[in-house]
């Protein structure tokens, strides 16, 4: 049994897809495959069924996923402690980072952190806050910089700011005169949303059901500028943090009047061995919070 047949194992186990699996571990479809069928040989039993379109665990390849995955968290936590401990001058930190702050507040946090920790690689990975924190629990990133409200008790949380969830509309539209807006004022608008796996399009679309209203969506994106773009264009309305839309040409931002405040900060996962290249990152990180209480005070 090898080390590669136990991580692809387990990566198809989450994906619930072979060839998905492979796309995530850069490797060809059939070497997962082959894999998973010599660790089901060497094993004795079924570990998924393949009866149907998407990939489901047998009760047994239930079980040996949970050993799996204990095992496989105890090697890197292993590995980076070894690390540590031969005082390596490199390390690299895996950091989810959705849309918004990926354009608007991580590139500050970036610049200063490679100034000070120039030894130090940073991999980043885009995704919505709610996939963010998925990968976290699953020992897939170090850190995320996410919406931290609502997040799960597994993950360290690090407060960085508190923002309000604002409805963008174009600066022409009679809506730009409110002071506030509720859900019904906008039920017959057209709306251009975040995708799939956003605290935001969450967040809102449960406040739409609640108040018995269906969304029209007209578009779907995750890139910030194309959403302001689409919204000074007069194609919809959407909805961002305020932070993301001061002084954009084009758009209002209006608060709703059932005010959605959420707070963005610095997650990891609380059981992992923190190494010491992320716990340079996590002591950044409080710097930058002193530094901003500090100007905030003067």
């Amino acid at each position: 049994m090898e080390l590669r047949q136990l991580e692809y194992f387990q990566m198809a186990s989450r994906l619930r897809n072979i060839t998905r699996a492979a796309e995530r571990l850069r490797v060809s479809q059939p070497n997962i495959t082959v894999a998973i069928k010599k660790l089901e040989a060497e094993l004795g039993i079924q570990l998924f069924d393949r009866s149907q379109k998407q990939l489901s665990l047998t009760p047994e390849g239930a079980v040996f996923l949970n050993r799996v995955e204990l095992a496989l968290r105890n090697i890197q936590d292993a590995v980076l402690e070894v690390n540590d401990y031969k005082q390596l001058q490199k390390g690299t930190i895996k950091i989810g980072i959705p849309p918004m702050m990926g354009a608007y507040l991580f590139p500050k946090i970036f610049s200063s952190f490679q100034r000070r920790y120039s030894h130090l690689d940073i991999f980043m990975h885009e995704e919505g806050s709610m996939s963010i924190r998925e990968q976290l629990e699953r020992d897939e990133l170090d850190f995320g910089i996410i919406i931290i409200s609502g997040a799960s008790n597994h993950l360290q949380l690090l407060p960085m700011s508190r923002n309000q969830i604002v409805c963008c509309v174009p600066e022409g539209s009679p809506l730009a005169q409110k002071k506030s807006i509720s859900l019904q004022d906008i039920a017959e608008e057209n709306i251009i949303m975040l995708k799939e796996g956003s605290f935001l399009r969450q967040a809102i679309l449960t406040k739409m059901k609640a108040a018995n209203i269906t969304p029209n969506i007209v578009l779907e994106s995750n890139q910030v500028v194309t959403l302001k773009g689409l919204v000074a264009s007069g194609v919809g309305i959407a909805f961002l943090l305020d932070m993301v839309v001061e002084d954009t040409p084009g758009v209002k931002a209006i608060p709703l009047s059932d005010p959605l405040i959420v707070d963005v900060g610095l997650a990891w996962k609380k059981d992992r061995y923190i190494s010491k290249a992320a716990q340079s990152f996590i002591d950044f990180c409080k710097d930058i919070l002193k530094e901003k209480k500090h100007q905030d005070e003067n």
